[in-house]
Parts: C-alpha cells; structure tokens; sequence
C-alpha cells in the first residue's frame, strides 16, 4: 500500500511541474509579443518622426485663411416719385462670433455668464434643446445611468443613449435661467467656426446694452451691434405685394435652399421669401464684406478685407402711393356700403396700357367674423372668378379672327336659344322676343346670344331650331376661344414681374352647352390682372404688354439715399393681336357706345357724363359662393365686373374692377367705382 501511494505522490509532483512549466512558457510567451508590439510602436514612431516630422511640424505651425462675411443692408423700395415705401429700421442686438478653438464647456460657461446680463425669451424652446443642454451641464449625472455596455460607445452612438437618460423630470426641475442658457448655448453650438450667430435681436432694452458693453472682456466672442428690419412707411398698404424676407432664425426657404447655396448664400441668410421681396432678391440683397482672417498655430494674427460690402440696390415701383392710397379708400368705402351678405371682397387694378406700368391696385376683404376691412391685394393677381360679360370684346375679335362674321356680314338676330341639352340661353334684356344687332350694337347692349351665336358658327353650325340638338364640334369651339381669349391675356399668366399669380382656372367640358356659356364669360375663371390685360391690349391697338410693377433700379448715393440710375426697365410686348386694326378699331366703337351709346339698353350709361371720356365694358356673372362662410358653400350669387380706359383717344390708364359674391345682377350697383378710380387718377396727373 505505501508503495502505491508513494507512486501516486510522484505523479501528482510531475503533473504539477508540468503545468508550472506550461504556464510559465504562457506568461514568457505572452511577454514577448507584448515586447514585439511595443518594438513596432517604437519603430513606427520612429519612422514618423524622421520621415515625416518636418511635415507635420510644419502643419502645426502653419498658417490657414479663413474667409468671413458680414451681411450688407438690405435694398429699399421706393414709389415713382422717389418717397420712400420699404426702408431698413437698425435695431439692437447681441451676436456671438464662434473661434475655432471655442469648445462645449466654454461657450456653456459663456451662456450663463450672458444670462446675467440679458433677458432671453423661451417660447420656442424645444424638447431637444434642453435635453442637449442637461447632457452638456450634467455629464457625470446622465452617465452613471449608463448601463455598462453603453459606456463603451462613442461619439454619435453614445450621445444617443445619453439622450434616451435624460427623464421628463430633468427638464421639469429646470429653472427658468437654465433655458435662457439653453437656448443661447443651442445658437453658440450651432455656429460654424468663424461664423457670427444672432443671439438677441428682438426687444433688446438700452440696459442690457450697457450691460454687456460693459463686460464685454468677460465674454469672448460676445459683441453688441446694430441689426435691421424691414420698415414699412405706409403701414399696410402694399405690404403683402412687397412681400416678406426671412429671418436669420428660418435662412434659406426650403424650396430655394439648393438654388441659393449654388449662389454662394449661407444657411442662415435672409432672403426675399415672397413676392417682391423674392422676385427681386438679386437686386436687393447687396454684396457681402469679406475678410480673411490669418490663423497662425490656433490663433488670429491677421484679418485682411477682401471685398467691401455693399448695401442692394433700390427698387423704383410704377405705382403712385398718392394714388394708391385713393384706391384704397375707394375699395374700402365700396365694400362698407355694399348690401350684399356675402359680398366679402372687391378687387381694383388700374395699368397703363401704353406700357403696362401698374399704375395701382388694391383688394379688400371683410373679415366675417370680426367685420375688420383687411387688405387682399394680392387676390388681384391670385384669385379668379367668371367675370361675365366684361370679356365680351374679346369674343367679337374672336370671331372676326375665326372669320364667322366680317365687316359687310355681322347682323345676328338676337333671341332665346334652347337645345335639347340645355335650359333656355338669353340675354338680359330680350328673354322672348327677337332683335337684329351688329357687332358694335352687341357690345353696347351687353347681348349673351350674339357670342353664343358666333360660338356656335366656330363649331360649323349656322343654322337654329328651337328645341333641336346642340350638334357642334363643341371640342373645337372650346379650343377656339381660349386660343383667341389667350392672345389677350385671358387663361394664361400675364407676366407681372412678382412671382406668385395664378392663371385662372378652365371648366370641364363635359356638356356642349358649356361652350357656349364660355363665349360670354359664364365658364372659365380669371384674375383681376387678367381683365385689366386683356381691355389694355384693345385700348393700345392690339398689343399685349405685360404687367410691370418695377419701374426702375437705382443704387444709393453716400448717405445710403437713391442714388444714380442703374437699369430703366422698357416696355414688353408679349404678343400683338393677329389681326387688322380696322376690326379693333369697330370694337372701341363698341366699347364707346357702352357708356356714350343712345340705345335704351346701353349697359354704361351711367359713367357717360364723366369728364374723361371712358369706354368700357360692364359684366355679370352668375355664379356659385366659394367664400368663407361654408352654410353658404354652393349658393347661388352674382360677380360684377368693369374693364375700361380713359380717355377713348389714346387711353392713358385702363382699369378691372371684381366684385365677387353680390345678392343682384344689377349692374350699377359697380359703376361707382370705375367712375371714383378715373377721378382719383386725372385730379392726380392734373
């Protein structure tokens, strides 16, 4: 037995010795690949240092330009006779400019020193501002909650656990001064280097300027400086033509921000968002101040300017604000005494026919719920509406241009039409009987079947009975139409120089009737602009001058004042009518005759004993209520409408007037307001 035993210990001895050695052969081993590694490292360095040392010596030490820009001041707007409409009004503010050695806990620290001093409003203080800023000012708290695995993450990756511990009771124990350092620290941190950022530019009081201009070596990269905003000299009047211009806060508009950056803008520019703040941004923008700033070894040693800054440059508009303001007050008083309940809005543009200057135009609308008159002048360009008979020239030029009617053949018997598809189609005057007419007496008495007897030829069909099928190329007659409407500018956009119009909106031809019913402005829908287009292109002969509201660009003298003349914008024909003057001519007889004509149903007599010598056209559309008001939704109204100019020899300014939604086809109850524009207008030039 102890034999046994004896041999079993020895065993256990080599076993032992074994495993010692293995070990110590693991741990020597182990040893000498750390020493491998650590030789590789030494060599590595090494061969760094000799090979590229100079190089990233000199990368240390070397010098990099940097450009920054300053924004210029923004162009103005002025009326024709030079009295200023949109100016710049310099506001206070305080601005933080990012160096490139500025870190997270600096610019943390740089906000709550600046809270001392400033007041900063909340309101838009979002969710992830405050969580950014409790990761920011309490690291050590939002990671002990950290599970293990996540406190091995990096960067992105960690940031996004970090965000996922911050609790709703964090952000609820913030005090009010921490969100002030929120926000400013959220706009520090935003910045890219060498950049400047808006840190307060609104209500900023004379005592926090004195404030931080008193400790401005207390907060590095804060500065006090002068800001601007757009100034509106005329209150309201004009402001949503002239559009709007973003804010530092918003920068580029989505829909432009690829066209811009191309451009050489920055994200967070101000630029025209609107209208003609936005068709014209390239003028009124200015050029940028740059410097180039030298940064040797981290640290500023020299700013250089390479390009003065430039304030944009002005704009000079068509309109006369003296005469503007009297439209406004004719819209406004017009739509106070109408009587109608939903008669909510009116519409007014006044052009020069010889050359398309806007001369003015206004729009007005009651607010229904609190009974406030606002301003809509810009429905006069994006709005449409059936205007009814006031486009009725432009269907007797039609048929002249589709030959259907010459001058030796114009006499249509007046009468009711019915066809088997329809209800019964008269004009107002002659609901049974019958009448012979020519070309110009149709325009005098505002007659319905005349254009829907010249509407039917266009289709080949020539010949009535009463009660028979409507059997025309009716696909041909809307095709007609609106290709001879379109030469007058009606259905098709009339080239204004704002950006933003609409070009009116085509029906569905879906019943051959409603050809007919297009001949006398009862179908497709137009905008004011578009009225005032087409009665201008008869009043100058047959040319189509499209709308211009920029008369001129100047820039600025020495004190920032219009200076000298940079561009004068010359008139733009964008069709002339395909078709002799002797036909327009018998049409401006017509158009005379509306208003100085003897025959009992003249529709425009009203206006005749007005110094001015007006021709024009009156309308009435029936037509369905799309207002506000959405129990009325559908409801059976009337549009009044007026197109005109003045004086019947060489016309000196040509007018549209829209007022949508009446309860009365009474005509006159418009007629008041062409003969108020064409007063305010010649007292004006008088």
């Amino acid at each position: 037995m102890e034999h046994i035993h004896t041999v079993k210990t020895e065993g256990v001895m080599r076993m032992n010795e074994k495993m010692k050695n293995a070990t110590a052969f693991r741990m020597n081993f182990l040893f000498f690949i750390i020493f491998l590694i650590f030789c590789l490292l030494v060599i590595r360095l090494g061969y760094l240092q000799i090979a590229h040392g100079k190089q990233f010596n000199n990368e240390i030490n070397s010098s990099k330009a940097v450009v920054v820009k300053k924004p210029a001041p923004r162009g103005l707007i002025y009326d024709r006779k030079h009295r200023l409409l949109v100016g710049n009004k310099g506001i206070k503010a305080i601005t933080y400019f990012r160096w490139n050695n500025s870190t997270p806990d600096s610019m943390l620290d740089l906000a709550e020193e600046l809270t001392k001093y400033i007041d900063v409003d909340i309101d838009n203080l979002k969710k992830r501002d405050l969580e950014d800023y409790i990761i920011a000012k309490y690291p050590d708290k939002i990671n002990k909650r950290l599970d293990a695995k996540e406190q091995e993450l990096q960067g992105g990756e960690l940031y996004q656990a970090q965000m996922k511990k911050v609790s709703g009771k964090d952000i609820a124990f913030l005090s009010r001064k921490e969100k002030m350092v929120a926000i400013l620290y959220k706009k520090m941190n935003s910045a890219p280097e060498f950049t400047t950022v808006m840190l307060k530019n609104n209500h900023v009081t004379d005592e926090e300027v004195a404030k931080v201009s008193e400790h401005l070596q207390e907060l590095p990269g804060i500065d006090v400086t002068m800001d601007w905003e757009r100034d509106y000299k005329e209150g309201t009047m004009l402001k949503s033509v002239f559009g709007s211009v973003t804010s530092e806060k918003t920068g580029l508009p989505s829909d432009q921000k690829e066209l811009l950056l191309a451009k050489g803008y920055a994200l967070d520019d101000r630029v025209g968002k609107s209208y003609l703040e936005r068709g014209y941004e390239g003028i009124l923008k200015g050029r940028k101040e740059q410097y180039e700033l030298i940064i040797n070894k981290g640290e500023l040693t020299k700013s250089i300017l390479k390009t003065e800054g430039k304030k944009g440059d002005n704009l000079v508009l068509t309109i006369d604000i003296d005469f503007q303001k009297k439209l406004d007050e004719i819209a406004t008083d017009a739509l106070i005494q109408q009587k109608g309940k939903l008669a909510d809005r009116l519409y007014i543009s006044a052009m020069n026919p010889q050359n398309g200057e806007i001369l003015g135009m206004t729009g007005k609308r009651i607010n229904m719920e609190t009974g406030e008159i606002e301003d809509d002048t810009l429905g006069v360009f994006n709005t449409q509406y059936t205007m009814g008979s006031s486009i009725k020239a432009a269907s007797v030029l039609a048929g002249y241009m589709d030959e259907v009617i010459s001058l030796e053949d114009n006499v249509m018997i007046d009468k009711p039409l019915k066809f088997a598809e329809t209800k019964s189609k008269s004009s107002w005057f002659n609901r049974n009987g019958s009448m012979a007419l020519n070309d110009i007496t149709a325009l005098e008495v505002s007659s319905n079947s005349y254009m829907m007897q010249l509407a039917m030829r266009m289709g080949g069909k020539y010949h009535y009975t009463p009660g028979e099928s409507l059997k025309m190329n009716s696909e041909a007659v809307f095709r007609k139409l609106r290709y001879y409407y379109s030469q007058f500018g009606l259905g098709v956009p009339t080239g204004i120089d704002i950006p933003g119009e609409t070009a009116g909106l085509k029906g569905v031809e879906n019943n051959p009737g409603l050809a007919l019913d297009l001949s006398f402005g009862q179908f497709d829908t137009y905008t004011t602009l578009q009225l005032n287009q087409y009665i201008s292109t008869i009043a100058n002969g047959g040319n189509r001058m499209a709308p211009r509201i920029v008369k001129e660009i100047r820039g600025s003298n020495e004190q920032g004042e219009l200076g000298e003349l940079k561009k004068d914008f010359t008139p733009k024909v964008l069709n002339h009518i395909e078709i002799e003057d002797k036909y327009i001519n018998r049409i401006k007889t017509g158009l005379y005759n509306v208003v100085h004509g003897d025959h009992q149903y003249a529709t425009g007599k009203k206006l005749a004993n007005s110094p001015y010598d007006i021709s024009g056209k009156t309308g009435t559309a029936q037509a369905f209520y799309s207002g506000p008001i959405e129990s009325a939704n559908m409801m059976a109204v009337w549009n009044l409408t007026f197109v005109g100019y003045a004086p019947s020899e060489n016309p000196q300014i040509a007018i549209s007037v829209a007022l949508p939604f009446m309860d009365t086809d009474k005509e006159d109850a418009i007629l008041d307001i062409p003969k108020k524009v064409f007063e305010a207008y010649f007292e004006a030039e008088s």
